[in-house]
């Protein structure tokens, strides 16, 4: 962790000191996109692999700034966030583990670690350092989803020697089933997080050649998964059983707070739903509480890992649990399909944002993915598919309360979260508006716009104001998923449109 703990003191305590300053060399292009990496001794982890993918892949990009920005943020995980890793040992049972933080919070998100590491697991097969490294992030998510498959975030494990960072919150927040403050951060269930466990775990053992399992810790990542496919089952029941008395809550969430959007309905078990196939949720993958459980995009994105997890499992032995969930997989697909689609007067039969069962639905995206917006890039539907064609035209348009634009004089034009308010646009819904397309005006445009709005610090931000001048007003200026999330869109585009950038 030599960036936060550097001996010769000639690193920052904190890479936000580092990010909130731009720093030379300048990119040639009208943007003069900073340099951002630290230097090298600051560095968190240094892999062979990932470096001579950014070489060559800059090489490809004749935009100066977009190849300045793809420098800073395609290896800022590794460069600034990788809080602990112990590397294990071949041949032993020592396995690897590894504890990311998200940026500016001290803490592993499930949802983000997984995300800040997919994008650089095709370049394991070359560096062996990096693929302990990722093979360490599946088994320290096993261990915490293991121990409480109810949290959003956890702190490190004591073994790493790390300070975990604090959340005020949590001590007074009132959770069911309890949490340990000494290792969950934050325990806000979101069905998301367990997903985005599941695709780690699945993309990691498809990119293994040979024993898939030698990095893994199969006995604890087996408990972890059936915990979770387990508890997903229950949260399909609905609230009240045929005599109208309530059924076992399964988990609850309160919390005193003067935002809404920070505690759950119903004395902290949400509203009531009726059963459709589909799993509740707590909260969505901004953080933010739903108000209809049943979260479509996060749901589509369970069913979609589901069935690759199901897969695994047939491959492990494990067919009791890949039957059931490939099952609750099913269930959740059909559901969304006869609970959680509308008719809507101007676009059409289209996928809602939550539903309940009951008939109430509501109709708007949120940029966190999963997001109705990333419906193709969860691998729910094909982006030519029709009901999703209707959607996007919803969504990123202003019959989406969360889309927000200033028009041609605006720095973005994008889908924001009640998370940051109004007038916000996340980058990252950009990024995912871009990756989900076909039109190559619509990604150019999209990624010019991405690298216009980093307030001339060549980082990604959680979200921009798009009334502020060149993005000068923003939320977070270290947030290691955007920053992820926006390179594999270059990365992407480089490999499929030679010459665009």
């Amino acid at each position: 962790m030599a960036f936060f703990q550097n001996t010769g003191g000639s690193c920052p305590a904190h890479y936000t000191e580092w990010a909130s300053v731009p720093h030379a060399p300048f990119s040639a292009g009208p943007l003069r996109i900073p340099s951002m990496r630290p230097p090298p001794e600051c560095r968190t982890f240094t892999s062979s692999a990932v470096e001579a993918a950014l070489s060559r892949i800059s090489a490809q990009i004749s935009d100066p700034d977009i190849r300045q920005l793809f420098a800073n943020i395609m290896p800022n995980t590794l460069d600034t966030a990788i809080a602990w890793h112990s590397p294990g040992k071949n041949g032993t049972r020592d396995y690897p583990y590894t504890f990311v933080i998200t940026g500016d919070i001290n803490a592993q998100w499930t949802r983000d670690s997984t995300n800040q590491l997919l994008p650089l697991l095709p370049y394991a097969a070359a560096d062996a350092s990096l693929n302990a490294l990722i093979a360490g992030l599946v088994n320290m998510q096993a261990e915490q989803i293991a121990a409480y498959p109810f949290a959003n975030a956890f702190k490190p494990p004591k073994r790493s020697g790390l300070v975990p960072g604090e959340n005020g919150w949590a001590k007074g927040d009132r959770v069911y089933p309890p949490f340990d403050l000494l290792t969950v951060f934050e325990a806000k269930f979101e069905i998301d997080s367990l997903a985005a466990f599941f695709k780690l775990s699945t993309a990691f053992w498809r990119q293994q050649q040979k024993e898939p399992d030698r990095l893994l810790d199969m006995g604890v990542w087996r408990q972890a998964v059936t915990v979770a496919v387990e508890l997903l089952a229950q949260l399909q029941e609905p609230t009240f059983d045929s005599a109208l008395r309530l059924t076992e809550s399964t988990v609850r969430f309160v919390r005193t707070a003067n935002t809404p959007t920070e505690t759950s309905f119903g004395n902290g078990r949400g509203n009531p739903i009726c059963r459709t196939g589909m799993v509740r949720t707590l909260f969505r993958p901004s953080d933010d509480s739903v108000i209809l459980p049943f979260l479509v995009p996060a749901n589509a994105m369970l069913a979609v890992e589901l069935r690759a997890l199901a897969d695994m499992l047939d491959k492990t032995g494990d067919a009791t649990i890949a039957g059931r969930s490939r099952r609750l997989a099913e269930d959740i697909t059909r559901g969304i399909y006869k609970f959680g689609t509308v008719e809507h007067p101007k676009y059409g039969k289209v996928f809602a944002y939550e539903v309940d069962g009951y008939g109430s639905h509501l109709l708007m995206d949120d940029a966190n993915v999963p997001s109705l917006l990333a419906l193709p890039y969860l691998g729910f539907v094909e982006a030519t598919d029709p009901i999703y064609l209707n959607t996007r035209r919803l969504v990123l348009s202003p019959d989406n309360p969360w889309y927000f634009s200033n028009g041609s004089f605006g720095i973005l034009s994008g889908i924001g979260s009640p998370h940051t308010g109004f007038r916000n646009v996340w980058p990252m819904s950009v990024a995912m508006q871009a990756m989900t397309s076909a039109d190559q005006q619509e990604i150019a445009d999209s990624v010019h716009m991405l690298a216009a709005s980093t307030s001339d610090l060549g980082l990604m931000h959680e979200s921009v104001d798009i009334d502020s001048a060149n993005g000068h007003s923003y939320t977070r200026p270290w947030f290691a998923w955007c920053n992820g999330v926006v390179s594999e869109l270059i990365t992407h585009t480089v490999a499929k449109y030679p010459g665009l950038l």
